[in-house]
């Protein structure tokens, strides 16, 4: 009989996601590790880590949980504003260079980090409200400068999308927009395409 609310201490501690060795030093052998796996106490996130149940657990709680200091950006702000009618298939997150990257590589859900510099990082973050969950998000300017600034590794037709509902969007801010396109050294394309659209 294991102590359910000891584990759920051990992983709430941890931040949601624990190591084998962590219930190795809280006493639980590997054996007993997998049989809580099977027991369906814990749940596998990938080699070596587990977390709690998913259950009901949606995944808009899950970054909340898991990632609370990385912002939502690119496709899935992208979806998030409207300016894009796909569903992305992975959570595009930015994070700090200094971040640890296997973090990131848990089974679910699907994550695509984007490693940018701590001068870059914080430009354009606000909350936003994702079906009830508030998670840290790129604003619209700033998800625009993204697109430029990757837009090489972009779908055209995704950029297009998204460039175009942007300059129809009532809540757009051309301001900001000239600003985070100066800090992020893609101003001329910015400016160059956005007067087209706007004044074409």
């Amino acid at each position: 009989m294991y102590d359910i609310e000891k584990i759920h201490g051990i992983i709430n501690t941890a931040d949601g996601v624990v190591r084998t060795a962590d219930f190795n030093r809280a006493g639980y052998p590997n054996y007993a590790v997998s049989d809580l796996c099977k027991q369906g106490i814990i749940a596998r996130v990938r080699n070596g880590y587990y977390s709690l149940p998913k259950q009901d657990e949606r995944e808009e709680e899950t970054i909340a949980r898991l990632f609370p200091d990385c912002v939502v950006c690119l496709d899935s702000a992208l979806f998030h504003y409207g300016y894009s009618d796909r569903t992305p298939l992975e959570w595009h997150l930015a994070v700090t260079r200094n971040a640890t990257r296997s973090r990131f590589k848990i089974a679910y859900p699907p994550i695509r980090n984007y490693m940018v510099s701590d001068k870059l990082f914080a430009i354009g973050a606000v909350d936003e409200d994702w079906n009830g969950v508030t998670l840290l998000t790129y604003d619209r300017e700033r998800t625009i400068c993204d697109c430029f600034k990757h837009r090489a590794q972009m779908d055209s037709e995704i950029f297009a999308k998204a460039v175009n509902a942007y300059a129809a969007d009532n809540k757009k801010s051309l301001g900001n927009l000239s600003q985070y396109a100066k800090k992020m050294r893609v101003y001329t394309k910015v400016t160059d395409l956005m007067e087209v659209l706007l004044n074409g």
